[in-house]
């Protein structure tokens, strides 16, 4: 009867869960993104985009910094507490046993003393309690622990991506605002030596004293937005110190060498919608969390049914008195402990509500998540087509901005044309060479945001996967 007794037992905590079982959720996505093609990327958490900008710098900051940054180390640390928090959650569910010693020695002084003498008294004692978890609390618990350990991974992972974002946007700042310097640097030569031809025509009674001061004006305008230049391109590369975790003086010095703008020579990469599900940390991030709050549930509902706990104890014990033998006594106890949930104003009941709220949100923020993933995707495949469409006629308006440039100069020579003529057209070359390397700069920033937006990059090498790195931990 005994080992009859003892399998039903066991088939009870091994059976009977309470609450529902996590299912993976699904939502309806398109077969293709609106400007994308049909083929799944695959994995592409490894895939090194950034050194399709062929910059070897660029590459030696970001291997650096996956490594160093503060906000991915404090992801990370983060994962050591969830994983511990996974052992702390399967622990209730296990026997637990005390074992404590003691030595003691009385005796009585005065005149009132009624023993004399001392008494010696060494005892131990042994404690053993077990709370069977017939309805599944304890293993809930874990369950919901271990979800919470993945999502953990993935924040961490979703750390790396934001960084990569951050780092390569930024260094793709400072190399345009130090082409941006360069330009007008460029420009400032150019109108120096205007400013210097009109004061000689002058002389030679070919120019007015207006002349002279709109020249002028044009030098002191572009002398003045230099330093803008000089503090904005301080301010990325400050900002690109900080992500690597160092003091920007460190850095300032390799970075204040000129590599020109950076120029992604890639491939687009935009899979299908159905790829984020597995690439993007943060939706992975989501669905974790949405089975923590459903392994909740039943850890709550396991709280409305009775829990039996087994418990008990012994404590030799060995006394000796002044003047007499010692003697031993061991005292033992055993037996279970049944706790019925009688009543209690409704709050276990409503604990199991809030949990299913929870679920319930858990639920919407892993589709909100998904859509978000979609749109971002969506939004950077545009970008990159529509923004590198307008590089080519930027290109060739500067070309003719400087054509124009060199004929009104010699035509001013020549006195065939006004100084308004060359001025106007260096203003249109300063211009015309701004848009074009802001443009440069927005594509290059425009793919960053399609590989961060399917989630590429953010593992430097091939490792387990959450479950897989989760159920070690466990």
């Amino acid at each position: 009867m005994l080992r009859y007794a003892a399998s039903a037992v066991t088939l009870l905590l091994a059976g009977c869960v309470s609450g529902p079982d996590h299912v993976p959720p699904e939502i309806p996505l398109p077969a293709k993104f609106q400007e994308g093609g049909t083929k799944s990327n695959g994995d592409v958490v490894a895939a090194h985009w950034w050194t399709a900008y062929r910059d070897n710098q660029l590459d030696g900051l970001v291997a650096h910094g996956l490594s160093e940054n503060l906000d991915v180390l404090q992801a990370i640390e983060s994962i050591n507490s969830a994983s511990a928090n996974v052992t702390v959650a399967g622990a209730g569910g296990l026997p637990s046993l005390d074992v404590g010693a003691s030595h003691t020695v009385s005796g009585e002084k005065g005149s009132e003393r009624t023993t004399i003498g001392t008494t010696n008294t060494t005892g131990s004692e042994a404690s053993l309690s077990w709370l069977l978890d017939f309805f599944g609390q304890y293993r809930r618990s874990k369950e919901s622990a271990i979800a919470s350990l993945e999502a953990a991974y993935a924040t961490a992972d979703n750390a790396k991506l934001t960084f990569l974002k951050d780092l390569v946007e930024s260094y793709i700042d400072a190399r345009y605002y130090q082409q941006r310097i360069a330009l007008s640097r460029a420009n400032l030569k150019s109108r120096q030596q205007t400013y210097e031809l009109t004061q000689l025509q002058l002389k030679a009674g070919g120019a007015s004293r207006l002349d002279v001061v709109q020249a002028e004006g044009l030098v002191q305008s572009t002398k003045s937005d230099i330093p803008g230049l000089e503090q904005s391109f301080a301010e990325s590369a400050h900002h690109i110190a900080t992500l690597l975790g160092m003091p920007a003086a460190s850095l300032m010095g390799e970075l204040q060498k000129s590599a020109g703008q950076p120029v992604f020579r890639g491939d687009i990469r935009a899979g299908i919608p159905a790829d984020l599900i597995r690439n993007r940390p943060d939706i992975r991030k989501a669905e974790r969390e949405l089975a923590a709050a459903v392994a909740d549930i039943g850890a709550a509902e396991a709280q409305l049914y009775p829990s039996i706990s087994l418990s008990g104890s012994i404590s030799p014990s060995w006394v000796k008195s002044s003047g007499a033998s010692g003697g031993t006594l061991t005292s033992w106890s055993f037996g279970p402990t049944l706790n019925l949930p009688i009543f209690d104003g409704g709050k276990l009941r409503a604990n199991v509500d809030i949990e299913k709220s929870d679920a319930n949100t858990q639920y919407l923020a892993w589709k909100e998540a998904v859509l978000n993933g979609v749109e971002e995707v969506e939004n950077a495949l545009s970008a990159v087509r529509r923004d590198t469409q307008t590089l080519e006629p930027l290109r060739r308006q500067v070309q003719t901005a400087q054509e124009s440039l060199a004929l009104s100069t010699t035509s001013y020579k020549d006195g065939a044309s006004s100084l308004l003529d060359v001025l106007e057209a260096q203003r249109s070359v300063s211009d015309a060479q701004e848009s074009l390397a802001a443009t440069v700069q927005q594509v290059a920033k425009d793919y960053v945001d399609l590989y961060v937006a399917i989630g590429a990059g953010y593992l430097t090498e091939q490792v387990p996967v959450a479950s897989e790195r989760a159920a070690k931990s466990g």
